[in-house]
């Protein structure tokens, strides 16, 4: 009996080592297997092209053992930012095997002040692995940048050689506008305070940039969607109703677009898979 459940653990063992994504979880130390990343192929993410050339070259780099420094994409809601993350991994790993695939694992926000922990875990390890953490921002009181700027680059040990770190933000300096200015009224040396909120971004090499759409990169978006899940509509129609969707909700992105797309394909009783 004890031999079939020494069996099964290294059974267990050995699926868990050959998943491409996890999720951090902090509070139990462990790293949770996703089975499946839920991402779009990469040539349907439009409207960024040079954002996206960018980052595969610096992404192929890393998972090819060669120097790649750590990437913050920032800007415009919806245009694709995390997406385009997912994406780069899937395409990445489309012809590599055993340890030589890149492995994405996703840190939440709250949880950065765990980093140097999963790090540590990390470390040493065959594999070659991509955080992620998504919507990175820091409000008022909060001190857990400090734990991400010495994961990234500072502390005694540095940075894993084979761990880099991916973030999407709003922000390009990660920090309010506000936050930044109250820390100039009151320190005794304003200049050093903000540098030291400021100098968080100076610790990604990469600052990728994300800007609204205009309407004709919109409606490229929506029919390439349309065109790749086989949505049965005339081409005038699905214009027509896909700037009439985005005049709804005050906004043109990918994001809109998609979100316009699912409720299309709804309405056709058109499953997207």
């Amino acid at each position: 009996m004890s031999k079939s459940v020494g069996s099964k653990g290294r059974s267990a063992k050995r699926v868990q080592a050959k998943a491409d994504a996890y999720v951090w979880e902090a509070g139990t130390g462990k790293l949770v297997a996703v089975a499946r990343v839920a991402s779009l192929p990469l040539h349907l993410l439009m409207g960024i092209e040079a954002a996206r050339d960018t980052l595969m070259e610096n992404t192929r780099r890393f998972a090819d053992g060669l120097p790649a420094n750590n990437a913050l994409l920032w800007g415009a809601r919806g245009m694709g930012k995390s997406s385009l993350v997912k994406a780069l991994h899937g395409e990445v790993n489309r012809a590599r095997k055993g340890n030589a695939r890149l492995v994405l694992i996703e840190i939440h926000r709250e949880e950065i002040a765990s980093l140097p922990v999963l790090l540590r875990k990390l470390r040493g390890d065959a594999r070659r692995f991509l955080l992620f953490c998504d919507d990175l921002s820091f409000d008022k009181d909060d001190t857990s940048y400090k734990s991400l700027k010495a994961a990234l680059e500072g502390g005694i040990e540095g940075r894993p050689a084979n761990v880099l770190f991916y973030a999407t933000s709003n922000r390009r300096h990660l920090m309010p506008r506000d936050m930044m200015e109250n820390e100039r009224s009151t320190a005794i040396n304003p200049s050093e305070a903000v540098e030291e909120k400021i100098s968080l971004s100076d610790r990604f090499g990469l600052w990728i940039g994300f800007h609204n759409c205009g309407q004709d990169e919109y409606l490229a978006i929506v029919s390439s969607y349309a065109a790749h899940f086989g949505l049965q509509i005339a081409a005038e129609e699905l214009q027509h109703r896909a700037l009439a969707w985005a005049a709804g909700r005050g906004a043109r992105s990918g994001r809109v677009a998609w979100q316009f797309i699912q409720d299309l394909a709804g309405e056709l009783g058109h499953k997207i898979d």
